[in-house]
Formats: C-alpha cells, structure tokens, sequence
C-alpha cells in the first residue's frame, strides 16, 4: 500500500520544495533587518561547491561537506555584510546581484577548481549514501515493501523535513527574541533604533549572515540531492526567483516564505506545458503584488484573520 503512493519522482519535487524554502527564510531573514538582498544565488553556489569539492577531494561525510558549505558562504557574509552597511535599499540589492554574478564567473573561469562552465558531476547523493548505509547495517527496503529508489527519495524527504522545520523554529524564536525584537526595530526606524542603544553594526551584520548560512546550506543540500552542479544553477535569475517566493507569499511573516517556495516551486509542475514562461509568469505576478498587494499575499493581519475564524469555529463547536 505504502509503495503505491510513494512516487520518487513526487518525492524529489517535494524536496526541491523544502530547499527553496530555506532560501525563501534566507531572504526574510535579511529583509527581517531592513536589508534588500539579492545575493542568496551566490551564497547558495558557495555553499553547493564547497560542500561538492570537500566531499571528492577530501572523501569526507556529506554531513561535513554541508556544514561546510553553510559556514564558509556565513563567513564570506560576514566579510561583504560590514563593507555593505553603508548601502541600503535598491543600492544594496544591485551591489548583492553584482556579487552574486561575480561568484558565478569565478565558477564558470576558474576551471581547475570548479570544471567550469561544464560544472561538477558525480558529487555524492544523500539518497545513495543512505541506501549503502543501510545496506551495510543489514537493512533491505523491500521489508517495508519499497523499492530502492522510494526508500531512497523518502529518506532524503524526511530529513530535509525535519531540518527545514528546525530552521522555521528556530527563526520564529529568534524573532520573538532580543535579536528578533532588535531586527524589527532596525528595519522600522535605524536612526530610531541606534538612538535607543541598539548596535546597528552588530545586528546587520548578523541577519546578513544568518541569510549568507541558510543560502549556502540550501546550496549544499542541492548539489548532494542532484548530484550535479554548474554555474548556470546560480545566476542571477536564480537570486530574482528567491527574492520572488518571499515577496509573493509575504515577507513580513515566514509563514509568507514557505507558502511562496511551496506554490511557486508546485506552479511550474501543475503548469508544465507553459514552463518555459515561467519567468515572464513570475514577473507578471511581481508586477500584480506591486500593485495590489505590496507586502505579499500573507501579512500578519491574514494571520490574525485565520486566528479569529479558527477561534469562531472553535467556540462554535463547544457550544452545539
């Protein structure tokens, strides 16, 4: 029963889900603080080819690799996130698009390190790892009634589950935190915020980073669940397609992010003979929320209105 409903191929794509959702929360993070960024691409290939190089050259655990590929995309954040201080609104978002591309050409020219633009293949895949893993443990699939590849696919699935549900719990405590409550404050009046004895230096540059970590996590997620990546994963319509998932869903809540990753990642699948406009698409809907609806489709006043309804529902239960 079990095996007819697992669909690897449906499975992946839910994946793919999972991991844009990170970069739809890395993108909040930094707009958390004020900050426009449009360097999540670049964060993420940074963290895809670090984790795939370290992985190859070094034989190391994927685990290793991704917790590589997330710190050295945090500390290239730190060190473009002080000098970035003086930028701020559109300013910020051409100098992270610049920087982005810039790391994609150093992808595609430094050819004896990355390959370049033909990219890196046979990088290792969590869905084989874990399937000699359990091999070597004694475990066969086929005792819960799935094949290879299901139990391969579902492995991967649950464990991005549980991470990107860690990730969205730690955020919404983070925002309930002094850090959050500092984020709120810088992004609402800065001048006000340093007046109050907030460090503007300090906070800024750690919601960048906290983004630059998730990007390059996301980005070594990728390159371990395809198993292949090149620089073209990475340009600048990559960074444009994250910004979107934050900005359609609604960025002045994470729950905005993770509905637009998850719709904007399904969209292309349901509507699958007009996939090549799918980029005129996304700007035909960017240019719609300008309009109508500039903070997104979900704001805090949606949730409040979910809250009230479910409140409603609820004490009309209790008293039938």
């Amino acid at each position: 029963m079990l095996a007819e409903l697992l669909n690897p191929y449906q499975l992946q794509i839910a994946s793919f889900i999972l991991i844009n959702i990170i970069l739809a929360i890395s993108v909040y993070v930094t707009l958390s603080s004020g900050q426009l960024s449009l360097g999540s691409a670049g964060f993420m290939g940074i963290g895809a080819y670090t984790s795939a190089l370290v992985t190859i050259h070094f034989d190391l655990p994927i685990v290793v690799g991704v917790l590589a590929g997330a710190a050295v995309a945090g500390i290239l954040g730190i060190l473009i996130g002080i000098p970035a201080l003086r930028l701020s609104g559109v300013y910020l978002a051409i100098a992270t698009l610049g920087l982005g591309e810039v790391i994609r050409v150093i992808f595609v020219n430094w050819e004896s390190l990355t390959n370049g633009a033909v990219g890196i293949s046979s990088i290792p895949q969590i869905s084989r790892e874990i399937l000699y893993f359990a091999r070597d443990k004694g475990f066969n699939p086929t005792v819960l009634g799935l094949q290879n590849s299901q139990f391969a696919s579902l492995s991967v699935f649950i464990i991005l589950l549980v991470l990107t549900i860690f990730i969205i719990w730690f955020i919404t405590r983070q925002k309930k935190s002094r850090v959050g409550r500092a984020f709120s404050a810088i992004q609402l009046d800065e001048k006000a915020a340093e007046s109050m004895g907030i460090n503007i230096t300090y906070y800024k540059v750690l919601s960048f980073a906290q983004g630059a970590v998730l990007a390059g996590l996301a980005g070594a997620l990728f390159a371990h669940v395809m198993g292949y990546i090149s620089p073209s994963d990475f340009a600048y319509h990559r960074a444009v397609e994250i910004l979107i998932f934050t900005v359609f869903g609604g960025s002045e809540v994470i729950s905005g992010s993770v509905f637009g990753a998850t719709f904007l990642t399904l969209m292309p699948e349901v509507l699958r003979f007009i996939n090549e406009y799918r980029y005129i698409i996304y700007g035909l809907l960017l240019v719609l929320l300008m309009a109508i609806r500039p903070q997104g489709l979900i704001d805090i006043n949606v949730l409040n209105w979910f809250k009230k309804l479910k409140r409603t529902k609820g004490g009309d239960v209790h008293g039938s």
